[in-house]
């Protein structure tokens, strides 16, 4: 793998990956940008309640918003239309985002752009892309746990109008927060106790227990093991497991890493094949991995995988329950969303 670091217009960092030697990448930003990066301004609050971390970041409200497929600024520059990536061409791209959630001493957020065709997505890549888009993952983690202040390195990849996205081209973010996110300070809460109580690894022994129980597993090879959580909150979703516990993404050993495009591609390509319908199944992909400090020894990096489509004509809204008192309802037994997805396998 080759990376190449330059800078945009306004100061913003962004790299380019590729699988060889690769074209040269450091094509200068051409447009009239401010520093606009420097200049923006978040801020982290505490809830004194509930003790979770809240970020305030006004200056989203004038983010790009849905622009016409010639407008894209994630698609490479042409002649007469700089974009966010001012290279012609590219493999895999990661840039800060030029409207940030996190800034400065509050953190970084990235956009990975997975490919410079606007009209595929990832589960249409080839496995040598989803590689190079591993190792971009695990590079930026490595990096960015290193920095100061920072708790927790996010990778995830939102995908559809359902779910929100606003730009349609096929791309992902990676946050480096500056605290723990509440669905993991309890995953380590629980992990803790059941260490404390017992002497043994939560993770592994759910992970042994789906395995050895079976009907919710939806794919396993010798590196990875995809199952449907015994108590899973959207109608389809999916947990994707190294079978070797490790805390994060730099530590994923050669195997499981040379397993995971073949793996991951097939999970994504049997989301879209759920419903019978023609445009793609909106998702959610989110790696969770250990925080920076502590609980690292127990914690066992994962994807948790999910779909809010329940039927092919309705959504999974979250409703007073589960919005209002984070009480999930889900509307599809796990082993009857297991079985459907072991049923639109690949031939």
């Amino acid at each position: 793998m080759k990376r190449t670091s330059t800078r945009l217009a306004d100061g913003r960092e962004i790299l380019y990956y590729d699988t060889g030697d690769g074209a040269p990448r450091a094509f200068p930003d051409t447009r009239p940008l401010a520093a606009s990066a420097a200049a923006t301004r978040s801020e982290v609050r505490r809830d004194r309640l509930l003790g979770d971390h809240v970020v305030i970041a006004s200056h989203r409200q004038g983010r790009t918003y849905h622009p016409p497929a010639d407008a894209c600024p994630l698609c490479p520059s042409t002649e007469g239309r700089a974009s966010e990536i001012p290279a012609p061409h590219y493999e895999v791209a990661v840039f800060e985002n030029r409207f940030p959630s996190l800034v400065g001493d509050t953190g970084r957020c990235e956009v990975i752009c997975f490919t410079p065709d606007h009209l595929t997505s990832f589960a249409e890549l080839d496995e040598e892309r989803a590689a190079l888009v591993l190792a971009a993952w695990s590079d930026r983690t490595a990096e960015l746990s290193a920095r100061g202040g920072i708790r927790q390195v996010y990778c995830f990849e939102n995908r559809g109008a359902e779910i929100g996205v606003t730009l349609a081209h096929p791309h992902g973010q990676i946050y480096a927060l500056p605290f723990v996110t509440p669905r993991t300070t309890r995953m380590l809460a629980t992990v803790a106790d059941h260490r404390a109580r017992t002497g043994g690894n939560l993770f592994d022994e759910v992970l042994a227990a789906e395995r050895a129980e079976g009907t919710r597993v939806v794919l396993e090879t010798e590196q990875w093991t995809a199952f449907v959580p015994y108590a899973a909150r959207w109608p389809y979703e999916v947990h994707l497991y190294p079978r070797h516990r490790v805390p994060d993404l730099p530590a994923l050993g050669d195997a499981a890493r040379a397993e995971f495009p073949r793996v991951y591609l097939e999970l994504l390509r049997r989301f879209d094949r759920l419903f019978d319908r023609p445009e793609p199944t909106p998702y959610i992909s989110a790696w969770h991995q250990a925080p920076t400090g502590e609980g690292r020894e127990d914690f066992a990096l994962h994807l948790e995988l999910f779909t809010v489509r329940r039927t092919a004509d309705k959504l999974k809204y979250l409703a007073g329950t589960e919005s209002g008192m984070e009480a999930y309802m889900n509307d599809v037994r796990p082993e009857d969303a297991a079985a459907r997805l072991r049923e639109v396998a690949s031939a």
